[in-house]
């Protein structure tokens, strides 16, 4: 198993730089405009168009774009305005195709609760993605990634692999009135690790499973991320059989956390906090705060990869509120929406208590290069 650990993780550092290797050899292309004809550029457009031209009252209406083909959903007829809508969008450069379709009259009229939060009633199963995107530097973010790190801890450095399996599932998705607005139901699940490569066998340290149920809002820039999940830690065989094994501590807990979000031109900042409500050890202390801010640029920098970074922070209870903070920079190739395949190349520092497992009593600080995959 640890060999075949070790060539995943040799093959993952020479993918990493071979790429970084052909970045520096091979000029970059020049930069090119922003894709006048994707449909995320189309869906603003177009909802400019209605709303500030011809006057549509944006929950009147559910505007879908996929390929270039366009489905405006109206919730009442109104033959004047489907006439006027086809007039002004039919000649979009980019726009493949214009349906404007009536809401089933059987349809549900929402409920006030659904009305107060922007919710037009119409339900996806399985949707891609999720309206909460997922945060850039917090290093427990499920997701499928690999890093080498320079780690020390307890005044010993050594070099560490960090591996991370994990992704996070839509069930359903209810949709807002606008584009991209909505609420879902997801169900998540990861799995972190952490190998001693300076070992003679590449010993595994820990490993955390995590699996938890998120509801996601998003409305305009806005977003919020809700869940409660499940982890338990698990230290490494080769570590407790060792000359020196550490005191085992069986971490197990259950938590509820919350994260707002807000975002502004490339930028976003949130905030928020998680709450103990079972754990093992019984003595540990139940609230944490965590907040950050993170920048994903639009233009390409090298062969159309855009630049991405992210400052994630942590302060604990159990550790008297003293701040953890993780920093990662680098480049994104891909799709940057969530639920589209993407490559991050990201460099990393971290300094503060352990993450990871039962040490979490530890105080440590690395710094080290990654590559991450999306969905």
């Amino acid at each position: 198993m640890l060999k075949r650990i070790r060539t995943v993780l040799n093959v993952a550092g020479t993918f990493c730089a071979a790429s970084m290797f052909l970045i520096l050899l091979f000029p970059s292309p020049p930069a090119v405009a922003a894709d006048r004809g994707g449909d995320e550029f189309l869906a603003g457009y177009i909802a400019s168009i209605l709303e500030r031209d011809l006057r549509w009252e944006r929950d009147s209406y559910i505007l879908k774009i996929v390929n270039g083909v366009a489905t405006i959903t109206l919730f009442k007829d109104d033959p004047m305005r489907r006439e006027s809508a086809d007039k002004q969008l039919r000649n979009i450069d980019g726009l493949q195709e214009v349906a404007i379709v009536m809401k089933p009259a059987g349809t549900a009229k929402p409920a006030a609760l659904s009305r107060f939060m922007g919710l037009t009633g119409e339900v996806e199963t399985f949707p891609t993605g999720d309206l909460f995107r997922p945060l850039l530097a917090d290093p427990k973010q499920p997701q499928f990634f690999t890093s080498i790190r320079s780690f020390r801890s307890s005044g010993v450095q050594y070099t560490l692999a960090s591996v991370g399996f994990g992704e996070t599932f839509g069930l359903y998705r209810f949709f807002g009135s606008s584009e991209g607005d909505g609420l879902q139901l997801s169900v998540e699940g990861a799995l972190f690790a952490q190998f001693n490569l300076s070992a003679s066998s590449s010993d595994l340290i820990n490993a955390d499973y995590t699996i938890g149920i998120p509801v996601t809002y998003r409305h305009g820039d806005s977003s919020l991320r809700f869940r409660i999940y499940h982890q338990s830690s698990h230290i490494g065989d080769e570590l407790l059989l060792s000359a020196n094994p550490p005191n085992r501590v069986n971490l197990s807990y259950e938590a509820l956390d919350l994260i707002y979000s807000r975002e502004w031109r490339g930028w976003r900042v949130y905030g928020g906090g998680e709450y103990l409500i079972h754990k093992e050890p019984a003595d540990l202390k139940p609230m944490s705060a965590h907040w950050g801010i993170e920048y994903r640029g639009s233009k390409p920098l090298v062969w159309n990869g855009r630049p991405v970074c992210g400052v994630d922070m942590k302060s604990l209870e159990e550790h008297d509120w003293a701040i953890d903070t993780s920093v990662k920079a680098g480049i994104e190739f891909g799709h940057p929406n969530p639920g589209h395949r993407r490559l991050r190349l990201m460099a990393e520092w971290y300094k503060g208590y352990d993450p990871h497992g039962q040490f979490y009593n530890n105080k440590v600080n690395y710094y080290g290069m990654g590559v991450s995959l999306g969905f």
